[in-house]
């Protein structure tokens, strides 16, 4: 599934080392137990590339598609650099969403399970009070999670002092270093962290500006890069369902939900009010669905994705807020009622489902005027759409 091997370019001439086992990778004892207690057995292929030169203190530029085990590579090899004796911060990693950032909290959570104290990792991010994170950091955070917001409001208020960072990473590197998030993740770099400061930056789309962006802030990186026709998941099946007016979507939308046997599903908008809009229409005609989006209040997006996760709730209309990095295991369809504004968003989205290597459906419900998105989504990743079949009940998920 992941076809990185042949594809990698290395900040210097030395070969990137694969260690099949997480035994070959001289870990503490401590972190070994918690890995091997969360349940991971044999290194992912990115796993067995990028833990070691973060552990082993390199900068890092590393992508690979969806699903392939990325939080738990730089998890693991930011961990390894923590001393448990030392009560001080020694690892940030930014994340673009709460809910990404609670996810990385639990994954690192578990995996220093054996190694640091529960109070250690946390999570810092906008919609709670900042005294609390002041007051967790000084019991003794070492590693620490949080959106570029927050985490820049705790050093500008003198909270998180930077001596003792000895890794910072960017989860979702390429929307971190576009856009809203650019110019907040710049001033953290700058507020001054100790020139042994390791960067690792992590996504499973790198566009060409922001490896250039990258170059800017990594010494010397090793870099693990995928070409644009290797990023869309193998084992996800992917359709489009062309329609010749907007208005129609909704209905082709319930057609395709009503055959379908569904586990858990995620339908994209691109726009909170549409998202909204198209949630209180299918509940009125009895779907059991929830809709979340950025703006909402944080308790009750935690409490959503915490029911979609529990499987309580089988179906969320989301907005790209649920586009990078969410993982729960049971999705198996992600529905595009509007294709994403960006092409690299639609890799994202379709990568909820088909998680570590399970099959997956991605549905494309399109206008005329959305094809062409379709043919250069197609073009720009070697990948094939197909139309959706009439059966749609013979479709697997």
């Amino acid at each position: 599934m992941e076809n990185i091997e042949n594809s990698i370019i290395v900040g210097s001439e030395e070969e990137i080392k694969n260690y099949k086992t997480f035994d070959e990778m001289n870990l503490p004892v401590a972190l070994l137990r918690g890995v091997y207690a969360h349940g991971f057995e044999q290194p992912s292929l990115i796993q067995q590339k990028a833990i070691m030169p973060i552990s082993e203190g390199r900068d890092l530029l590393a992508q690979a598609q969806s699903g392939t085990g990325k939080t738990g590579a730089f998890s693991i090899g930011s961990l390894s650099r923590i001393d448990p004796a030392l009560n001080a911060v020694q690892v940030i990693v930014l994340a673009p969403t709460r809910e990404l950032a609670d996810q990385i909290k639990k994954v690192a959570s578990a995996i220093s399970s054996f190694m640091l104290k529960p109070e250690a990792v946390y999570n810092a991010t906008g919609g709670t009070p900042v005294r609390e994170d002041v007051k967790a950091i000084e019991k003794g955070v070492q590693f620490l999670v949080g959106t570029p917001g927050r985490i820049y409001d705790l050093i500008h208020r003198g909270a998180l002092k930077r001596d003792n960072v000895r890794v910072l990473v960017l989860d979702e590197a390429d929307q971190m270093l576009e856009d809203r998030f650019k110019e907040q993740v710049f001033c953290i770099l700058q507020t001054g962290f100790p020139p042994s400061t390791r960067i690792a930056l992590f996504s499973a789309t790198m566009p060409p500006d922001v490896i250039e962006c990258a170059n800017r802030v990594l010494n010397n990186p090793v870099r693990i890069l995928v070409n644009p026709e290797q990023v869309t998941l193998e084992g996800i099946k992917q359709y489009y369902v062309e329609l010749q007016r907007d208005d129609w979507k909704y209905e082709a939308l319930c057609d395709i939900y009503k055959q379908l046997n569904i586990n858990q599903a995620i339908i994209y908008c691109n726009k909170r009010q549409r998202a909204e809009w198209l949630a209180s229409k299918m509940k009125e005609e009895g779907f059991t669905l929830e809709c979340i989006h950025g703006e909402m209040d944080v308790g009750e997006r935690k409490v959503r994705m915490d029911d979609f996760r529990r499987g309580s709730v089988r179906v969320l209309i989301s907005t790209d807020l649920l586009a990078r990095g969410i993982d729960v295991q049971q999705v198996s369809l992600v529905i595009n009622f509007e294709l994403p504004m960006q092409k690299e968003n639609y890799v994202h989205r379709i990568g909820r489902s088909g998680r570590y290597g399970r099959k997956g459906v991605a549905i494309n419900i399109v206008t005329p005027d959305e094809m062409a998105k379709i043919r250069d989504i197609e073009t720009h990743y070697s990948t094939t759409i197909t139309n959706l079949p009439n059966n749609i009940s013979e479709i697997s998920l």
